[in-house]
């Protein structure tokens, strides 16, 4: 039960900070990728403090056995780079920089029903499943 109270509150901390710094407006996404334009680079400190709130976290998660409410760090172990890692970031590059959404942005403008998030996050979570339904990895 306590875990899953400190995952809600830690969505609802990310939900408002993503408010908070305008990232559930495509036009921020957009404006960010208008480089010969009205390029607004608030989107790039945005990306700059999670990136260094992510590193802290990360290194006081490698100092510890376990996290406070589970058994064990579930860090990723994989360390290469390959096709299907490339391609993956390139579409979801390209989906990000036409709909002007990722997916936690979408989901926070989804609960203000907002019409694009309404197409976007169906969309999302048909191409999750799609994916799921053919994905022929080891699931490494």
């Amino acid at each position: 039960m306590r875990q899953g109270l400190v995952s809600f509150a830690s969505g609802l901390v990310f939900a408002a900070g993503l408010g908070l710094a305008g990232m559930t407006k495509p036009s921020k996404v957009v404006g960010f990728l208008d480089f010969f334009g009205a390029w607004d680079p608030s989107l790039m400190m945005v990306m700059v403090g999670a990136i260094a709130v992510n590193g802290l976290a990360y290194a006081w998660a490698r100092r510890r056995a376990a996290p406070l409410l589970g058994d064990r760090f579930l860090i990723p172990s994989r360390r290469e780079i390959d096709g299907r890692l490339v391609a993956g970031a390139a579409l979801f590059g390209v989906g990000w920089g036409l709909a002007g959404f990722c997916p936690g942005p979408a989901v926070v403008t989804l609960a203000a029903l907002a019409p694009d998030a309404a197409v976007f996050v169906p969309a999302m979570l048909v191409g999750m499943a799609l994916f799921h339904r053919f994905d022929r990895s080891d699931g490494a």
